[in-house]
């Protein structure tokens, strides 16, 4: 009998410790990169748009259904579509958009993107006071006070589960953004400043999950002695205390695990742009006496293209639709021909070229630099919309006149045709720097960013590809005839991130020192230079875009079949490669 009472004393004992063990389960899901995408409709194009975040509603939905979620954004979602640019910049007085599409989803917490700092103050103050969830980035300090100009982390609770989100926005705005956008601010080293908030979090919160959302990329981009542009695996490595760190900023799919310096497993994973996927961890904690055992974390990219569209996110969105569609269906101007960026690859092409002498004629100024903004964008023949406009120039630039000097101009133009073009060793070679990057969303097939290849007007000139790196630019005179002098200084035309040392062009190509940019600033417009290219459309009613033909490619018996191999390559036809002429 005592031996039967023991056993059942022993059975009470081992049902008590399991009843005190047990597993939850979580998914973290993020989105990056949004730009805009808000619904399945592209208000620049006039048509169905794949993704979206009416997409992603319905697949949260479902998640939010089935299990414990946590919906985190990793900012740039106030630029992209032409329902950014009203809300921003035209309905000023409404909600904006972005502010109320995170409200509508119920974020849990949300981070800032360097395209959410570039529509200025007035635009992100209000837009981070709409937001409901908390707005997150401990390295985005304010000067006057020395804290951070949002929460620098937040706290999440999911049945029990205690998470730590830390914020951070990549420090390279400088870089990109005249200083008024950005006044008040300062962007620190991502590594300094998560190891001092993860020492924080750790001795006051004592979370369970520590989770990384960082508006920075992967790896490299920008680099200065200061930070690097691109630096999330970095941090994932060098911070110990992360379990994931979600990222974005670079618009390119990831999703790996790591070990960082104290040899602990990082979940390091990005969805890229446009909500067509989202990036989620599946996480199970196992806790023993209120303790955790046990992590098991893995990292699934999710495809939402295919997801049906949430017809109740739809009908609360339907008022902004329409006045959006009233916004961008008006017309300005009519083309009479079809212009596109596929010819400013492969020479003086009618789509840049049109661009650059509208800067030339609303600064005064004697040369132009620009550079395709969209890898495959065109402007049809035939009337001419405001939602044509985000084609022909997608970014809220402004429009800045700098001085240089002929020399500074040609060295320039040298660093920006080195990213763009190969050195041809034969008539067989490649025209174009090409790699294998159709998976990534900025080069689709070129080994470097498109919107770094500027060519110019102005001045007549051409580019030896027989040449190595560094000469293949011979500037022959000014296109009005005039003597181009290397000694002389010129009035350069320009967007502002070029000027403020975007792609770094001017600072490693034409060697003007950083600190030097800004007093080599003579104009700055008051507004983005998109603005100014419809008026300018306005004025003219009807417009034949046609090419400068002011440079070229040689020699030509090689480069006119090469541009018409690579031109087949990028775009997978036969079409020519240079505009009609």
């Amino acid at each position: 009998m005592r031996n039967i009472t023991l056993a059942i004393i022993a059975l009470l004992m081992c049902g008590s410790a399991f009843a005190k063990q047990k597993t939850i389960s979580l998914k973290i899901i993020e989105t990056s990169d949004v730009h805009g995408s808000f619904f399945p409709y592209d208000f620049a194009n006039r048509q169905p748009k794949p993704g979206s975040m009416a997409r992603v509603s319905s697949y949260v939905k479902r998640q939010r259904n089935a299990g414990n979620v946590v919906l985190l954004d990793n900012g740039d979602i106030l630029q992209g579509q032409p329902t950014s640019y009203f809300y921003n910049y035209v309905a000023t007085n409404d909600s904006n958009i972005a502010a109320n599409v995170i409200n509508y989803m119920k974020y849990d917490a949300e981070t800032l993107g360097n395209h959410d700092i570039e529509p200025g103050h007035a635009v992100y103050d209000k837009w981070i006071k709409e937001v409901k969830c908390p707005m997150i980035a401990c390295n985005v300090i304010n000067v006057k006070t020395g804290k951070p100009y949002v929460k620098p982390y937040t706290i999440i609770y999911r049945n029990g589960v205690k998470i730590a989100v830390m914020g951070m926005l990549t420090p390279a705005i400088p870089n990109w953004l005249t200083k008024n956008l950005w006044q008040g601010l300062r962007f620190e080293n991502m590594v300094t400043a998560a190891k001092k908030w993860m020492r924080i979090i750790k001795q006051t919160e004592h979370p369970d999950l520590i989770i990384g959302l960082f508006h920075s990329g992967k790896s490299g981009g920008i680099t200065t002695p200061e930070y690097e542009e691109d630096a999330s695996i970095k941090v994932a490595t060098q911070v110990p205390g992360f379990d994931v760190v979600m990222f974005g900023h670079d618009h390119t799919r990831d999703n790996e695990m790591i070990k960082n310096v104290s040899g602990k497993n990082v979940l390091c994973i990005d969805p890229a742009n446009n909500a067509l996927t989202v990036a989620e961890a599946q996480i199970e904690l196992t806790y023993r006496n209120g303790k955790i055992i046990s992590k098991s974390i893995t990292g699934n990219l999710v495809d939402v293209t295919k997801e049906d569209v949430d017809s109740a996110y739809m009908d609360h969105f339907k008022p902004q639709i329409e006045k959006v569609n009233n916004y961008v269906d008006r017309v300005i101007g009519n083309f009479n021909n079809t212009i596109s960026t596929r010819d400013c690859y492969f020479g003086s092409s009618a789509f840049n070229d049109f661009i650059l002498n509208l800067q030339l004629q609303i600064t005064n100024a004697d040369v132009a630099f620009n550079a395709p903004l969209q890898f495959d964008a065109s402007i049809k023949a035939g009337p001419v919309r405001v939602a044509d406009m985000f084609n022909l120039y997608k970014f809220e630039n402004q429009l800045y006149v700098m001085r240089m000097t002929g020399e500074e101009i040609r060295k320039h133009l040298e660093m920006s045709y080195d990213l763009w073009v190969n050195t041809m060793k034969s008539a067989n070679d490649h025209l174009l720097l090409l790699s294998d990057t159709r998976g990534d969303a900025q080069r689709l097939g070129f080994k470097n960013f498109t919107f770094n290849f500027d060519s110019a007007a102005g001045i007549d000139y051409v580019v030896d590809v027989t040449k190595p790196d560094g000469e293949k630019v011979k500037i022959m005179c000014m296109s009005n005839g005039k003597h181009f002098d290397e000694k002389k200084w010129y009035k350069v035309a320009l967007n502002s991130y070029r000027g403020n040392g975007g792609g770094e062009l001017l600072t490693k190509g034409a060697g003007i020192p950083k600190d030097s940019l800004d007093s080599r600033i003579i104009y700055r417009s008051p507004r983005d230079q998109r603005y100014y290219l419809m008026q300018e459309i306005e004025k003219m009613g009807t417009v034949y875009a046609k090419p400068n033909n002011n440079w070229k490619f040689i020699p030509e018996e090689w480069t006119v079949p090469a541009a018409k191999r690579d031109s087949i390559i990028l775009f997978g036809h036969k079409a020519d490669a240079k505009d009609e002429k």
